[in-house]
């Protein structure tokens, strides 16, 4: 238990994205110009505050040795947990790391303060990866510095669950962050999900343009045998993979008022499991005499819910 928790750091951003705009919605796709096939493959690397989570590695190695950009969505606690996997993919030229919040919390159960909390808190964990790498002086494989490969802070965020509200996504964009959600879910966390279960529910939704959900954090359960196929498949038939940050420049954002996995509303099936987690939480934090990140001192964590 002690082994799992991690304190969230303290400190101050830096490097905000001086240039953000806020749109008050979520990206889920982007619109190419005609004749231009790119896909983002994504994978999210949850983590509890009562776990350590995995390290799919094999993951890694095939998106290397097929040379694939990719996007990890990296939980905050996750980076300092995993230090230096996180480094790795952090100073990997076909990566880039993204924001995944603190903890994996349900955001619409959180209050503000707890969200502001969530993200802060992985951002400031993303940079202290992003400051050992640079003090460190270490190559990467294309010859540069490490932490040239990197940007100094990140740009996007994605909910936990894929669940938000307009006060989420608002809390979100005062970072800084874009909200990324997607639009080609691979079901990979399903234990029931099998490797060609993946490849048929990538295959008949994808697009060029499209934002494909993977896991790699233990959870990706089939997911690298899917992979083999999948790459092999998606580039027969001219495609070619970005990373998200990649994949927005060379368009247009479709954006969405809502966040949700396939159609509207499905993610309010995560509410239940959702409230059972917080309980969880806060007698985990209890146990420990800690607070959570964003919590006044006079409250080891009050269940709010926050829903619209």
């Amino acid at each position: 238990t002690r082994r799992a928790y991690r304190s969230a750091p303290a400190g101050s951003v830096t490097g905000r994205w001086a240039g953000f705009k806020p749109t008050g919605k979520v990206i889920r796709r982007v619109e190419l110009p005609p004749g231009k096939k790119l896909v983002a493959f994504t994978f999210d690397l949850c983590e509890q505050p009562f776990e350590i989570a995995g390290y799919q590695g094999d993951i890694v190695d095939l998106l290397r040795e097929h040379k694939v950009r990719a996007t990890f969505f990296a939980g905050g606690k996750w980076l300092l947990t995993h230090p230096e996997r996180a480094a790795q993919l952090v100073g990997d030229p076909l990566f880039e790391v993204a924001n995944h919040a603190w903890e994996h919390r349900f955001f619409p159960l959180l209050d503000q303060a707890r969200m502001d909390a969530e993200v802060r808190a992985a951002q400031l964990a993303y940079q202290q990866v992003f400051t050992r790498l640079r003090d460190r002086r270490c190559l990467a494989l294309n010859g540069r510095p490490a932490f040239q490969n990197a940007a100094p802070q990140q740009r996007l965020f994605r909910f936990p669950f894929g669940a938000c509200t307009p006060e989420a996504i608002k809390a979100v964009e005062s970072h800084g962050l874009r909200a990324v959600q997607w639009d080609v879910s691979s079901s990979d966390a399903w234990r029931g999900q099998s490797r060609n279960g993946i490849v048929r529910s990538v295959l008949k939704r994808v697009r060029p343009g499209s934002i494909v959900l993977f896991h790699a954090n233990g959870r990706g359960w089939n997911t690298a045998k899917a992979l083999t196929i999948l790459i092999k498949r998606l580039r027969e038939r001219g495609y070619e993979f970005a990373q998200v940050s990649e994949l927005i420049a060379a368009g247009q954002p479709v954006y969405a008022d809502k966040c949700y996995d396939f159609r509207e509303g499905d993610v309010n099936r995560y509410l239940p499991v959702a409230i059972k987690l917080e309980r969880s939480y806060n007698r985990f934090y209890k146990r420990l005499g800690k607070r959570h990140p964003g919590s006044p001192q006079s409250d080891p964590g009050s269940l709010t819910q926050n829903r619209d």
